[in-house]
């Protein structure tokens, strides 16, 4: 019998991706571990801690060698798991390198640098996924160039348009979601301050190692900075931002843009994929529990719900922006779980998206049998242009008018019920009101986008 903990039984949309792994408890743990034991190994590069202190910090600080339940149960008594992982660390490590664990700094330096290290890890392949789907995004726009389809407002046909521009439009999104994805990651910043911001400890630390008279620069402490930022892998901070939470916020944007973008992928995959349109199909469908013929489209499913559900996290994230004093109570700690829920939705949408953009399937017959659905007046405004060149604006309004009342109580096309106006006699009224010859400038706008990397 398996235990009660978060197996992702109720999230499919997360469950099994890389971004699951990324940012599961054992992976906060080492983000954690390797916090701490870049900051000792930054102290040590500027001469405020010996060479050996972080060596040994660094091979103590190793995920498997902790229990992240026990942590958790624990850091409730301060709450935060910091805490409890400081202690566990210092007791890891030999007496004479243990007063170097976590030295001058608090516990949100390292949560806070934590968080960063593990978005920019879980992020790598979130956007491996991306580029996976705009490139089978390009391959289905180039293919279907010239393919035409319903373009639809308002749920309505509108004019006639092209799957080509579609995907290739569907790809833009995606290509926008990886850039800013892309330049959030680049930015995510290391976290330093100590107690208040102040990087005071620090100083005085360094004061100290030199004797009681003996000052040391408060600039000198902008090094250790930048010499942790290196160690862990992170863009140098101006400055603390334990208050000031725009990288948070920055990449809750990003993500839940990515969200969106990924959404509308998957809302349009939906609507024509319906039954009575056809016009789409999941390369491999999802099956019913009650009814065999079904093949449901799971990957846009999955993709729509987490679409829903991002904004609202983004919104939390941004909520707790408005964080009093140096130190907030209560917004940061808001922001943990609500930053992994968010990571890991994107990442199970990019994964799914990936899937569903491979295995796409599009069905050209049936997209230009929903073309020919109204008999030619998709290309209504088409006609009216024509019409009104001919007979005048007045005249031509009237004249179609008609012609689709006709069609719409009689049967038959367009062009039939325009065919008995005498000064249309010279026209080719079957070539007029071809909806695949009214395309605009569909394949062109699609090659220009296709020209973006």
């Amino acid at each position: 019998m398996s235990d009660d903990r978060d197996a992702g039984l109720l999230d499919p949309v997360r469950v099994g991706s890389a971004a699951e792994t990324a940012t599961g408890d054992t992976a906060f743990l080492q983000a954690m571990l390797d916090a701490e034991a870049a900051l000792t190994r930054a102290q040590a590069a500027v001469g405020l801690a010996p060479g050996e202190a972080a060596r040994e910090v660094t091979e103590a600080a190793r995920a498997d060698r902790f229990d992240a339940r026990e942590l958790a149960l624990r850091a409730r008594a301060g709450g935060n798991p910091v805490i409890p992982l400081v202690a566990a660390l210092t007791a890891a490590v030999p007496d004479a390198q243990a007063p170097y664990v976590h030295r001058g700094a608090t516990s949100q330096d390292i949560l806070d640098t934590a968080s960063m290290l593990v978005a920019h890890r879980a992020l790598r392949p979130v956007l491996a996924d991306l580029e996976g789907t705009a490139g089978a995004l390009a391959r289905l726009a180039a293919e279907h160039r010239d393919t035409p389809m319903p373009g639809r407002t308002l749920t309505q046909h509108a004019v006639p348009t092209t799957f080509g521009l579609k995907a290739a439009g569907w790809r833009s999104l995606v290509l926008d979601a990886r850039d800013r994805l892309s330049a959030v990651r680049r930015s995510l910043p290391a976290q330093l301050g100590g107690a208040a911001g102040t990087l005071a400890a620090f100083q005085a630390y360094a004061e100290a190692a030199e004797g009681p008279v003996r000052a040391v620069s408060a600039e000198s402490m902008l090094l250790l900075v930048g010499a942790y930022a290196r160690e862990v892998g992170l863009a140098e901070p101006t400055m603390p931002w334990h208050a000031l939470r725009t990288p948070v916020a920055d990449l809750a944007a990003a993500l839940a843009f990515t969200a969106g973008a990924l959404g509308k992928v998957a809302a349009d995959v939906l609507v024509l994929s319906r039954t009575e349109i056809g016009e789409l199909s999941e390369g491999a469908g999802g099956g019913s529990s009650a009814m065999p013929h079904k093949a449901n489209p799971v990957r846009a499913t999955l993709l729509a719900a987490a679409a829903r559900r991002a904004p609202a996290s983004a919104a939390v994230l941004y909520g707790c922006v408005a964080a009093e004093d140096e130190r907030p109570a209560g917004a940061w700690h808001a922001e943990w779980e609500t930053l992994r829920d968010l990571l890991r939705l994107v990442g199970g949408a990019a994964r799914d998206a990936a899937e569903l953009a491979l295995g796409l399937r599009v069905h050209a017959e049936r997209m230009r049998a929903n073309l020919d659905l109204t008999e030619g007046m998709v290309v209504s405004e088409r006609m009216t242009v024509v019409l009104a060149a001919r007979l005048g604006r007045t005249r031509a309004r009237d004249l179609l008018t008609e012609a689709a009342r006709t069609v719409r109580r009689s049967g038959g096309s367009l062009a039939e019920a325009l065919s008995s106006e005498p000064a249309l006699k010279e026209v080719d009224l079957g070539s007029l009101t071809d909806p695949a010859r009214y395309t605009g400038a569909a394949a062109a706008l699609t090659d220009r986008a296709l020209g973006r990397r």
